[in-house]
């Protein structure tokens, strides 16, 4: 299993292999987002998407970018998609980590359904809140 960051000039040509990975994962976003917003925001913002991948297929994607807070720099995971996660879980991770201290992040957030937790849990992540919502009516 291999894992590669995509240069920005080539995800539109590795669009159509991870869109239907990308549409799950705007699924839990409730709304917020489309699977074209996720490509839109690949396209012109300073994202980056990460594949895991074997000669065969691509078995997942991963959307982050460095958030910079007033008091430190942060590499945020937006959006996380794929199958057989389990067989590219560290490699991704170790990568992704890498990409954060060469960028001057002092660490990796994110935030999604409360299963993640337990995914995580074994490699020291800390959940330190979970972001609830109120619909307004009109």
């Amino acid at each position: 299993m291999q894992v590669s960051i995509v240069d920005t000039k080539d995800i539109e040509t590795m669009w159509p292999f991870i869109e239907g990975y990308m549409k799950r994962a705007a699924k839990y976003t409730y709304g917020r987002f489309e699977a074209e917003d996720i490509k839109e925001g690949l396209l012109k913002n300073p994202q980056q998407l990460w594949v895991a991948f074997d000669d065969k297929k691509i078995y997942g994607a991963v959307v982050t970018e460095v958030t910079k807070y007033p008091r430190m720099t942060a590499l945020t995971v937006h959006f996380l998609a794929g199958i057989e996660f389990e067989s590219w879980k560290e490699p991704m991770l170790k990568l992704v980590q890498q990409f954060g201290k060469d960028n001057g992040c002092k660490l990796i957030d994110s935030y999604g359904r409360p299963g993640w937790e337990r995914v995580w849990a074994n490699y020291g992540y800390t959940k330190r809140f979970i972001f609830y919502e109120l619909p307004l009516e009109n």
